[in-house]
């Protein structure tokens, strides 16, 4: 099975030694997202709610790449700084589905890059 590495300037480049999503087969694993603006790449910070809808917004600019969309997420991981920030992230997150939704966790970590308040990444697949 070949490795594909995905790239779109439509969401923000890594900051790291990683790429934006490895596809394997019909398998597609995206990185985690933060609140980067790709055309601006300045970070949007202090609002929650404009971290999470921006970092749905790099998912789905980086699905829509490979040709994927929301409906092939399989499994997706959240990583919250404050879990008090749970219910406003699920509710963007939510917004972006229309059923059928993926397997998920959502775990409070001790600090995100950037000191961003959300990060997510997504597993997809179009089996």
């Amino acid at each position: 099975m070949s490795k594909k590495i995905i790239h779109t300037p439509e969401a923000p480049l890594p900051i790291g030694p990683y790429s934006q999503a490895v596809q394997a087969g019909d398998l597609l694993f995206v990185s985690g997202q933060i609140a980067i603006d790709p055309a601006t790449n300045e970070l949007i910070s202090g609002d929650v709610k404009a971290e999470a809808d921006r970092v749905m917004k790099n998912l789905q600019a980086i699905l829509q790449a490979s040709g994927y969309g929301f409906e092939h997420i399989l499994k997706t991981s959240i990583f919250l700084r404050d879990m008090a920030d749970f219910a406003t992230v699920n509710e963007v997150y939510g917004s972006y589905f229309s059923g059928n939704f993926p397997a998920r966790e959502t775990v409070a970590v001790l600090g995100l890059p950037k000191n961003v308040n959300v990060e997510i990444s997504v597993i997809a697949s179009k089996v």
